[in-house]
């Protein structure tokens, strides 16, 4: 994943490349890589009724963990979470790139079990669901992002709207089609890090490096969601090992690459988002294996 990051950082270098086209690899993850991802996952699992089970206590356990660290950062901040940067700071602590880095990872820790991707999937829905109706409210201060519209007309709901009924009737694409599908998903983790890349390259090194509130935001999210995470999921009775595993490997993947695109959006704070996005991205390929020895023993 560093090497794909690396590349885009050496190419705006090299000038055969602008940071300007990470823009578009963007709306390639979001609006393409992120649904062949859903929809890849759930066709490479046969359908068993038992995961039904599994499926909807990953959806709500990462729902209700990724609700209860915001309530408690709203608790500790108090007016302050209105504040630009402390936006910035509460959103990143909670939602993370769980589709595009934390699935390639629990997918490589459990290679012949294809319903840790599934788990990630249904940690992404939770967290997509946040993203565009709590999380643009919170950045934009209007309610008006509060709907069942908002909560509906994003890319993961409504390939969660394909791929599920898909499962639940044993639909199967076609090859040319799953191929397609595949390919895709397997693009996301590489244009992924090539972004961060192309981003990293056109920022001056010292101001991105140097801000202590990415640091903050990093640490939020990479050491302290995933602990939470681990403390819900082992009073829980009745979860396997890998479930556990799962959840907090998806709770502890670095700040959600959409969190810059609604800052952008909303004109807030877009710098620190860029900042933070960055910072915990590099410091995950300390953390992220230091995560999975520990919630795999």
């Amino acid at each position: 994943m560093i090497s794909f990051m690396g590349m885009g950082f050496l190419l705006v270098k090299a000038k055969v490349a602008d940071s300007s086209h990470a823009k578009t690899f963007s709306s390639f993850l979001i609006y393409c890589g992120t649904p062949a991802m859903f929809i890849a996952s759930f066709q490479e699992m046969e359908y068993e009724s038992t995961n039904n089970i599994y499926l909807l206590e990953a959806f709500l356990i990462s729902l209700a963990v990724q609700l209860l660290i915001f309530a408690l950062i709203a608790l500790v901040l108090g007016r302050k979470i209105k504040i630009g940067k402390y936006k910035i700071l509460t959103i990143g602590s909670f939602m993370g790139n769980v589709g595009f880095l934390g699935q390639p990872v629990v997918q490589a820790l459990f290679p012949t079990s294809p319903l840790v991707s599934c788990y990630c999937m249904m940690f992404a829905l939770s967290m997509n669901i946040l993203v565009f109706t709590l999380g643009e409210y919170l950045i934009s201060g209007q309610r008006k992002y509060i709907s069942i519209k908002r909560l509906i007309l994003n890319p993961t709901v409504l390939a969660a709207l394909v791929a599920l009924p898909m499962y639940a009737l044993k639909i199967k694409l076609p090859e040319a089609a799953f191929d397609i599908v595949y390919t895709a998903r397997s693009m996301n983790a590489p244009v992924c890090m090539l972004i961060l890349g192309l981003r990293l390259a056109s920022m001056n090194a010292k101001e991105v490096f140097g801000e202590p509130f990415a640091y903050l935001t990093s640490f939020m999210k990479l050491i302290v969601a995933p602990l939470i995470t681990l403390l819900v999921v082992s009073v829980i009775p009745g979860l396997d090992n890998v479930f556990k595993v799962t959840m907090v490997i998806a709770a502890g993947t670095p700040c959600a690459s959409v969190i810059l695109a609604i800052a952008e959006v909303h004109d807030c704070e877009s710098k620190r988002a860029a900042y933070s996005l960055l910072v915990s991205s590099i410091l995950c390929v300390v953390t992220l294996p230091l995560l999975a020895l520990i919630v795999s023993r």
